[in-house]
């Protein structure tokens, strides 16, 4: 009876016309407006905007030709090394003798290169097609460094031509040198296997760990080169390492993958 008598009062009451309305207060139409603007600089943004994304991967540095595998040509006894380490070789250069059951034969190298690594000892015995020594393929000794990065298959259509390449290198302290720059020349669109990665690096487990989580594809980076560092090549630091790289180190690259619309992730 209370709320009926309170309603009936205040439909006889004359209307309260006279009196101005407040429709907001300034503080609210502050809050509308710099609403109103951010969404409107996110459309902007969204359609015309872009955005970058980055996919790191394993990389070695190689002079770009890669390498090959020497194999013995017959079953016998390694009785003399003739060859070293880091030692570059003309083609049909003399790197192993073994004693056979016909006589001597001596391993040579297919090609000119570097000896990256001997498999072969004296007084080892090796059978026919045994591995006794990995040779990269690199005649001269000015020949530029390359970095061959394995990127996994689903990242390589967004690798554009010439996208800029940060490479961490294994032997150079990034916290005190930079990382070592560069810009991609070339994308195999093949998948790589682990027997074609090993023929082209001249290592077997580094086939096996490219490919432990799937078969990766080649990309190839030209390193940017300087003539203000020791190494010959431009760094994120001002004069990079105080000494020369070498090929077939290890590093981790970062490439910088093709810019994408923010607006490309909200449509389906």
């Amino acid at each position: 009876m209370q709320f009926r008598q309170q309603a009936l009062a205040r439909l006889q009451s004359p209307e309260e016309l006279d009196l101005p309305v407040r429709f907001a207060r300034p503080q609210g139409w502050l809050v509308l407006s710099v609403t109103v603007v951010v969404m409107a600089a996110a459309s902007v943004w969204a359609v015309t905007g872009s955005v970058a994304s980055t996919v790191s991967a394993p990389a070695v540095l190689t002079h770009g030709e890669g390498s090959y595998i020497l194999q013995s040509p017959a079953a016998g006894q390694v009785t003399a090394v003739l060859a070293k380490e880091g030692e570059r070789l003309p083609a049909g250069s003399p790197v192993l003798k073994v004693r056979t059951a016909d006589g001597d034969t001596v391993v040579r190298t297919v090609a000119a290169g570097r000896i990256t690594a001997l498999a072969a000892t004296i007084g080892q015995i090796v059978s026919t097609g045994a591995n006794v020594a990995a040779v990269e393929k690199v005649a001269e000794a000015d020949r530029p460094l390359y970095a061959t990065v394995y990127v996994p298959a689903e990242n390589a259509a967004s690798v554009p031509a010439d996208a800029a390449v940060d490479l961490t290198v294994q032997t150079v302290p990034s916290q005190r040198y930079g990382v070592l720059r560069g810009r991609v020349k070339s994308v195999d669109r093949s998948a790589q296997s682990a027997q074609r990665i090993a023929a082209f690096l001249g290592d077997s487990q580094l086939g096996e760990q490219f490919t432990r989580e799937g078969r990766p594809v080649a990309v190839l980076v030209r390193l940017d080169r300087s003539s203000a560092t020791r190494s010959g090549y431009a760094w994120s630091s001002a004069d990079g390492p105080p000494y020369a790289l070498t090929s077939m180190t290890m590093a981790t690259a970062s490439i910088r993958l093709a810019d994408q619309r923010p607006l490309d992730w909200l449509l389906p």
